[in-house]
C-alpha cells in the first residue's frame, strides 16, 4: 500500500530552525521587507529562526555563509531572497547549485509556473528560483521581491516543509 503525501505530512517534524538570508547590495535590516516576511510567516507557522543576515551579492560570500549553516548542525533550513535574476551581478543561483548534494528542480519550476500565472506573466522566464539539500539541510533560494517571496513561502515552502524535512532525515 502506498502511503499518501499527507501521511508523510502528518509524521514531520513541525518545528525546525530555520537560517535567513537575504542578499542584497542595498538592503539593511530596517528595509528588508522581504527577510522580514519571510521571518514573519516562519514564526506564525512555529519555527525557529536562529540566524538573519544580509550578505552582499557576491558568489564566494554567499557560499561561505551556506558551508557555514551546513556545518552548524542546529540549522535545518535555509532561505535566501535576493540575487535570482539574470543581470550580471546576481549570484545567488550559481553559489546555491554549486554546494547542492541534490537539486530540486520542482520547486523552479513550481515558482515560475506560478509567478506566470498569478503575478508577473512571461517575466517569470528571469527567475531562477532553485530548492535542494546541502548535507542534511534544506535550502531555498528565491528572488527578493516581496510578492516573490510572499508566493514562495506561501504557495510551495510553507505548505511542504514538514515534508521536506521528514524526507531529507529518513535513514
Amino acid at each position: 500500500m502506498t502511503r499518501s503525501v499527507d501521511e508523510h505530512r502528518s509524521e514531520a517534524p513541525i518545528h525546525k530552525n530555520c537560517m535567513i538570508i537575504t542578499v542584497s547590495d542595498t538592503r539593511d535590516k530596517s528595509n528588508d521587507f522581504s527577510g522580514q516576511n519571510i521571518q514573519n510567516l516562519l514564526t506564525a507557522e512555529g519555527y525557529k529562526i536562529v540566524d538573519y543576515t544580509i550578505v552582499k551579492d557576491d558568489y564566494d560570500g554567499i557560499r561561505q555563509l551556506l558551508r557555514q549553516a551546513a556545518a552548524h548542525r542546529k540549522v535545518d533550513v535555509v532561505l535566501l531572497s535576493g540575487g535570482t535574476g539574470i543581470a550580471p551581478k546576481d549570484m545567488t543561483y550559481e553559489a546555491v547549485r554549486s554546494l547542492l548534494n541534490k537539486e530540486m528542480p520542482g520547486f523552479g519550476e513550481l515558482f515560475r509556473h506560478l509567478s506566470y500565472t498569478e503575478d508577473i506573466g512571461s517575466a517569470a522566464i528571469l527567475s531562477r528560483a532553485i530548492a535542494g539539500t546541502i548535507s542534511s539541510m534544506a535550502v531555498f533560494s528565491m528572488p527578493g521581491s516581496q510578492a516573490a517571496v510572499k508566493l514562495a513561502m506561501e504557495k510551495i515552502i510553507i505548505p511542504e516543509l514538514p515534508h521536506i524535512l521528514n524526507e531529507i532525515h529518513k535513514r
